[in-house]
C-alpha cells in the first residue's frame, strides 16, 4: 500500500504541474556551452590544434542537430522516450506504466522524458544524488520540463540533450563520444553505432557486456540488419578502446606556448601558422625520415619564417612521436655558423670573397688543449678563395678566419644576432666556435639566417599576428648580400656537394648545411627573397646517425618545403646594395678560374696572387708553441710517434733539446718522451728560424 500511495502522489504531482519554473532559453544554453579544449587557429581561421583546459569532462564543439546522424535520433527516442514528439514534457502514459511497475514488479521503471532529463542537465539542483532524486526534485523537474516545452522546439530540446548528455566516463556530448568510441564525426554514425550510444545513456558506467546486451535488444526493436553477435562484438570493441587515448590531441609545442592552462574552454586563438604549410612540412619530415630508415635517424624539426614580418608560418617541433620541442631544443650547430663568421670578416674588410685562404693542416693551442681541425672529407685543397671556402664548407679556412678576427669578436656577433644560448665566454668555446661547437636552437639560428636575408636587419619572430616591428641593423648590408650570393653559388659549392643536389634549387635561394661531431645533428638552413626555412634531423636522445651528411640528412626536407613555398612564385635575388662593386678578378697562379666577383667599395682587386712557396716564413706547424701532449697507454711504446711538421722547411733542419733530428723539409716522426721539450728549426748557419716549447705528459718513463 505504501508503494501504491507513493505512485499516486507522483502521478498527481505531475498532472498538477501548473506553476512556472525559470529555465534558460535555447540561445542562452548554446551561448553558455564551452568545449573542454581551447583551439588554435591558423592565419586563415582554420582550426589546427587544441589544448585540454577542463579536466572534469571531455567535450568538443557544440554539434547542431543537422550534423548528427538521423540514426542516432531514432535510436535515442526508441531507448529513452518513444512518445517524445507527442507529449508536452511529461509522458502521463509512461508515468502510469512506471507506477504500475513499481507496484507489481521487482525492477522499478523510470518515467523521465528526454525533456525532463534535459532539465536535470541544465539545473544542478535537479540532478540525482547517490540515493536518486527526492520527490521535491521530481516535482521541480516536471515543472522545468513543462516550461522547456513551452519555450523550446522539439529539435532544440533533442539537440541540447545530445550535446549535454554523458555517454561514457568523462565523455560528454555526442561529438566527444562519437570521436572517442568510433573515431568519426557524429554525422557519420551508422545504425549499429547509434544503438550502442543510445544504450549508454541509461547507464554510462555499465560493464561493456551489459551495454552490449542492451544495444542488442535495442537493435531488435529497431530491426537492424546486424544480428546480436555482431552488435555485441562492435559494442565491446568500441568500449574497450581507451577513451582518453582515442581523443588525445596531437598538441604541438606552439599550442602549448599560446594555449596554456589559463586559457578558457572554447577559446579560439588565431596564430600566424599556415595550416596547409604546417601539414606539408610535417608530412615532408616524416616521409624523409622513413627514407632514412636503417641509418639510425628518428627525429627532426622544421621552422618557416616570413622574412618581412618575422611571422612563423610553420613550426614542426617533432614528428608527433615525442614531446620534445626540436625547434627550441639546443643542439650543436656544426658548420651553420660559418656564414656569420665570414660576413664579419668581410664587413671588417679583413677578407674579400676573392681572398685566398690556406687550406692545409693546422694545430691551434687553446685553454682546453690542442685543437686540430680537419675538413669533412679529410682532404685539403691547399689554397681556396673565401667564396669556395664558405660555399664548400671547408673547415681549416674557417678556423684561420676565426683566428684572424679573434674569437671574442665572433662570439659577441653571434650574441648580437640573437643566439642566446652562448652563455659561456669566448675562451670556453675556443677556435672550435668557427665549426659550430656551441649549442643553438633551430628557431634562433633560423632567425639569424633571416637577418642575412634581410640585408643585416634583425627582428623578432612571432606566433601571433602583429604589426610589423622596427628592425635593428646588426650586420653590414653589403657583406650580408655577398654572403647570400656565395651561399647561392652552386659552382662554388660543387667541390664538396657537386653541381646537382637538393641545395641547387630552380629558383634563387641561399643555403648552408651543417653536421655536428659524430653525426649527432644535421642541419640545413637557407632563405629566399621571401622565406627562411630551417631543418634539423637527428635523435633527441643524442645517438649518432649512421653515414648521414648535410645533403642526405636535413637538405631534402628543406628542399621540399622551399619548393612548396615557391610553387606559384619563383624567388629572385634582391638587388645588390649600392656600396658593392662587381669586378673581373684573376688568380696567379691560376688556383681558381678568373671570374666576376663582388667587392665592398674600396676592397676591389683585379689580381689575387698567392705567396710564392719559397717566400713563406719558416714556421713549426706541429707541435705549436705551448702544446701539451699525452702518451697513449693503449699504444705500445715502441710504436707511438709524434709527427713534427714545418712550413717552408726546405734547407732547414730540426733540433730537439739540443739534439739534431735531421732535415725539416718533410714530416719527421719522433718517439715521445715524458717531459718538457724545446723544438727548433735551424738554418745552415745554425740560426734559430722558429721554435716551439711543448710538454709530453704520461706515466711512461723517459727513454722507454
Amino acid at each position: 500500500m505504501r508503494r501504491l500511495a507513493s505512485a499516486l502522489v507522483w502521478l498527481l504531482a505531475c498532472v498538477a504541474a501548473a506553476a512556472q519554473a525559470a529555465v534558460p532559453t535555447a540561445t542562452e544554453v548554446r551561448a553558455a556551452y564551452q568545449p573542454s579544449s581551447a583551439r588554435l587557429l591558423d592565419r586563415h581561421g582554420e582550426p589546427i590544434e587544441s589544448v585540454r583546459v577542463d579536466m572534469r569532462v571531455r567535450r568538443l564543439a557544440w554539434t547542431p542537430l543537422a550534423e548528427i546522424s538521423p540514426a542516432l535520433g531514432v535510436a535515442v527516442l526508441q531507448a529513452e522516450d518513444q512518445r517524445f514528439m507527442a507529449h508536452g514534457g511529461i509522458d502521463l502514459r509512461a508515468v502510469g506504466q512506471a507506477a504500475w511497475d513499481n507496484l507489481f514488479r521487482d525492477r522499478a521503471r523510470g518515467a523521465s522524458t528526454i525533456t525532463m532529463q534535459l532539465a536535470g542537465l541544465l539545473d544542478a539542483e535537479l540532478r540525482a544524488g547517490s540515493a536518486g532524486r527526492s520527490w521535491r526534485q521530481k516535482f521541480d523537474q516536471a515543472l522545468a520540463a513543462r516550461e522547456l516545452e513551452a519555450g523550446w522546439s522539439k529539435a532544440q530540446i533533442l539537440e541540447a540533450y545530445l550535446n549535454l548528455a554523458s555517454f561514457r566516463g568523462e565523455l560528454q556530448g555526442v561529438a566527444a563520444a562519437s570521436r572517442a568510441l568510433f573515431g568519426k564525426a557524429p554525422s557519420g554514425l551508422d545504425s549499429t553505432e547509434a544503438a550502442i550510444l543510445a544504450a549508454l545513456l541509461r547507464a554510462p558506467a555499465a560493464a561493456p557486456k551489459a551495454v552490449a546486451r542492451r544495444a542488442c535488444a535495442l537493435g531488435r526493436e529497431l530491426k537492424l540488419r546486424e544480428d546480436c553477435p555482431a552488435i555485441e562484438w562492435r559494442a565491446e570493441v568500441a568500449l574497450g578502446r581507451p577513451a582518453a587515448a582515442a581523443l588525445k590531441e596531437g598538441v604541438p609545442q606552439v599550442a602549448r606556448k599560446l594555449l596554456g592552462p589559463a586559457a578558457a574552454g572554447g577559446l579560439d586563438l588565431r596564430s600566424t601558422l599556415d595550416a596547409r604549410l604546417q601539414r606539408f612540412a610535417l608530412d615532408a619530415l616524416r616521409r624523409h625520415l622513413r627514407e632514412l630508415n636503417g641509418r639510425n635517424v628518428a627525429d627532426g624539426a622544421v621552422v618557416v619564417i616570413d622574412n618581412a614580418s618575422g611571422e612563423l608560418l610553420a613550426y614542426v617541433g617533432n614528428t608527433g612521436r615525442s614531446e620534445v620541442d626540436g625547434v627550441a631544443a639546443l643542439r650543436q650547430a656544426g658548420s651553420t655558423l660559418k656564414p656569420f663568421l665570414y660576413q664579419l670578416a668581410l664587413e671588417r674588410r679583413l677578407l674579400t670573397a676573392a681572398s685566398l685562404q690556406d687550406d692545409s693542416p693546422i694545430d691551434v693551442a687553446g685553454e682546453a688543449g690542442l685543437y686540430v681541425p680537419q675538413n669533412y672529407d679529410r682532404s685539403y685543397k691547399g689554397y681556396a678563395s673565401v667564396r669556395t671556402s664558405l660555399a664548400s664548407s671547408l673547415n681549416i679556412p674557417a678556423v684561420r678566419t676565426l683566428l684572424l678576427l679573434g674569437p671574442e669578436r665572433f662570439h659577441a656577433r653571434l650574441q648580437e644576432l640573437g643566439i642566446s644560448s652562448l652563455r659561456e665566454d669566448a675562451a670556453f668555446y675556443g677556435p672550435s666556435l668557427a665549426l659550430g661547437s656551441a649549442d643553438v636552437s633551430l628557431l634562433e639560428l633560423a632567425n639569424a639566417y633571416r637577418t642575412l636575408a634581410n640585408g643585416g636587419l634583425a627582428g623578432g619572430v612571432s606566433l601571433r599576428p602583429r604589426a610589423l616591428d622596427a628592425k635593428r641593423r646588426v650586420l653590414d648590408a653589403g657583406s650580408s648580400w655577398i654572403v647570400g650570393d656565395i651561399l647561392s653559388d652552386r659552382g662554388a659549392r660543387s667541390p664538396t656537394f657537386g653541381l646537382r643536389s637538393d641545395l641547387a634549387t630552380a629558383y634563387w635561394s641561399a643555403v648552408k648545411t651543417g653536421t655536428s661531431k659524430d653525426m649527432r645533428d644535421n642541419w640545413c638552413l637557407g632563405f629566399s627573397d621571401r622565406y627562411t626555412v630551417g631543418v634539423w634531423v637527428g635523435n633527441f636522445d643524442g645517438q649518432p646517425m649512421w653515414d648521414v651528411s648535410g645533403v642526405s640528412g636535413a637538405a631534402p626536407v628543406w628542399r621540399d618545403v622551399m619548393d612548396e613555398l615557391h610553387r606559384a612564385r619563383p624567388a629572385r635575388q634582391q638587388p645588390a646594395p649600392k656600396d658593392l662593386l662587381r669586378r673581373e678578378v684573376r688568380y696567379a697562379p691560376a688556383i681558381e678560374a678568373a671570374r666576376q666577383e663582388w667587392f665592398l667599395r674600396g676592397t676591389e682587386t683585379a689580381l689575387v696572387e698567392a705567396v710564392a712557396f719559397d717566400a713563406r716564413v719558416p714556421k713549426i706547424v706541429y707541435p705549436v708553441d705551448g702544446s701539451i701532449l699525452a702518451v697513449d697507454p693503449d699504444i705500445p711504446a715502441r710504436r707511438e710517434r709524434v709527427i713534427f711538421r714545418a712550413q717552408a722547411g726546405e734547407g732547414l733542419r730540426w733540433r730537439l733539446d739540443d739534439e739534431a733530428l735531421g732535415p725539416a723539409d718533410a714530416p719527421t716522426a719522433w718517439r715521445p718522451r715524458v717531459g718538457v721539450h724545446r723544438l727548433e728549426l735551424l738554418d745552415d748557419a745554425g740560426q734559430v728560424r722558429a721554435s716551439s716549447r711543448f710538454e709530453v705528459r704520461g706515466n711512461r718513463a723517459a727513454g722507454q
